[in-house]
């Protein structure tokens, strides 16, 4: 895998740092299967959890993986889950249907999306394709969250919306409310 230094990582993600020792191992658990393609960790939680993975647009078997964020934290995972099956997706695609200044939110977020990911590779395959159902609609609010956790408020309006609909507190631990999946 391609090493990726700290500057670019936080050209990548405002929010992101590196790999520290243990972050692996986390991902694992919280993932329930080994990070693929881990280049950074895009946010944390308040007590140094991973929360978002940055992942390689190649994967190390050289298959393309156009999803450039990947919400691992669990708790969140839950919360966002909770706001998918409660029927929401329908609303937020209402929104970009209806609100233009969301649409085009949406629009730029998709565009910045991909710019972010081709610094770290820009890979044929998945050109101009980015993640959760941009440019179009909103089909995974786990992509948006992941993002607009990763790179702070301001770029994904839809993510930064699931965020403050799930309680998310960068300030808050909820490592104890995953029975220590998050960080044991």
């Amino acid at each position: 895998m391609t090493s990726v230094s700290l500057d670019v990582l936080q050209r990548v993600a405002a929010n992101a740092t590196e790999i520290r020792p243990g972050d692996r191992e986390i991902l694992t658990r919280q993932l329930g299967r080994d990070p693929r393609g881990l280049v950074g960790i895009g946010a944390r939680c308040a007590c140094g959890a991973p929360a978002v993975t940055i992942t390689y647009p190649r994967l190390p078997d050289g298959s393309p993986f156009p999803t450039l964020f990947y919400l691992s934290y669990p708790w969140l995972v839950r919360e966002i889950s909770r706001i998918e099956s409660s029927g929401e997706m329908v609303a937020y695609n209402d929104r970009l249907a209806a609100d233009p200044e969301f649409a085009a939110g949406h629009v730029r977020a998709h565009e910045s999306y991909v710019a972010r990911r081709d610094l770290l590779d820009e890979v044929p395959e998945i050109a101009g394709k980015s993640a959760g159902g941009m440019p179009d609609r909103v089909k995974c609010l786990h992509a948006l969250a992941g993002y607009a956790l990763a790179v702070g408020p301001g770029v994904c309006p839809a993510g930064d919306e699931a965020l403050a609909q799930a309680g998310w507190d960068p300030n808050v631990c909820h490592c104890s409310s995953d029975d220590d999946e998050a960080t044991a």
